[in-house]
């Protein structure tokens, strides 16, 4: 690991050890105790487990802004999209135009849901756990759609890639974890209210 390459790190974690404490700082401060329709006493906030769930909300659009770009823009820059979209070239497929552009498109569209769905937690709106369990579900599904089309333009390949199997455990728990959580939790719906 070079110089540089440790730096990025430090930074990295640096900043992820100041929205941490600035969101447990946050949800602190903007506790508070409510009586639920049951006439139980319920935490509400951005508190408890809510504060990692704002971690991931907070941290999302950060990682898609460092990952997407790092992704395309190569295949751009050094002739690949021009190889595999020509026709005549040896790795031609006219369906690599519209994965590409696809793929594109809905890390676009799931960067801006994400932007918006910080401003829902932050600004605890009721649509919050619903929107986050769309954009959870929805993003699996779309993993999952990815990889069968894929063997649309390379019917060699397996299906599921390493990083493909990643992507998908990494959403499964996701889904696994919070979307329980989202629906079940009386924190959430006492917190998730304007």
């Amino acid at each position: 690991m070079g110089f540089s390459s440790i730096w990025h790190w430090i930074i990295v974690l640096v900043i992820v050890g100041i929205v941490i404490w600035a969101i447990i700082r946050w949800s602190k401060k903007n506790e508070k105790i409510i009586v639920d329709e049951d006439g139980n006493e319920v935490r509400s906030g951005l508190g408890g487990w809510l504060t990692l769930v704002g971690l991931g909300v907070v941290l999302s659009p950060l990682r898609l802004l460092a990952e997407v770009p790092s992704s395309f823009l190569p295949i751009f820059n050094d002739g690949t999209y021009a190889f595999l979209t020509t026709p005549g070239t040896e790795a031609y497929h006219p369906f690599w135009s519209v994965f590409i552009w696809g793929e594109i498109s809905f890390n676009t569209v799931i960067f801006v849901a994400s932007l918006y769905l910080a401003y829902l937690y932050f600004s605890k709106k009721t649509l919050f756990p619903k929107f986050y369990i769309w954009i959870a579900v929805g993003s699996l599904a779309f993993i999952l759609l990815d990889a069968v089309l894929i063997k649309v333009v390379l019917p060699n390949e397996p299906i599921f890639a390493p990083d493909t199997i990643k992507e998908v455990a990494r959403s499964g728990i996701v889904i696994l974890v919070w979307v329980p959580y989202m629906l079940l939790s009386k924190r959430v719906k006492a917190t998730f209210i304007n």
